[in-house]
């Protein structure tokens, strides 16, 4: 079973930059995550999509983010990342990593993710 455990989150003010690692263990070489994404939770508010990406890799972002979250993975270090740029208040939520094991990969469809971190949160002050 893969287990995700996400780091790299903190308080930062808004206009600054973050950088977000997710250690992906539990798989083999052979059944390492085609998919892997990132999802967020603000106080109050449901979980949302982020940033999905592939092992080929091919990228998909939420359109409030795109140009600002870059997303990216190092599978020899069994690593995904999340390069957040010009940070706003509203970016201020619990961040999440997750997989399944389904060929397709759209952040937009969440209940395919079925293997989920604890979350790292991040904090965006004005």
């Amino acid at each position: 079973q893969v287990q995700l455990a996400e780091s790299g989150g903190g308080s930062v003010q808004a206009g600054g930059s973050l950088q977000l690692s997710c250690l992906v263990s539990g798989s083999t070489q052979t059944n390492y995550p085609y998919c892997l994404g990132w999802f967020r939770q603000a106080p109050g508010r449901v979980r949302e999509g982020v940033a999905t990406i592939t092992s080929d890799p091919r990228t998909m972002y939420r359109d409030s983010v795109r140009g600002r979250f870059t997303v990216s993975r190092d599978d020899q270090k069994r690593t995904l990342y999340l390069h957040i740029n010009d940070l706003k208040p509203e970016d201020t939520a619990k961040y999440f990593c997750a997989t399944h094991s389904w060929r397709r990969c759209n952040w937009s469809i969440m209940s395919d993710f079925t293997e989920w971190g604890q979350g790292t949160q991040v904090t965006v002050s004005s």
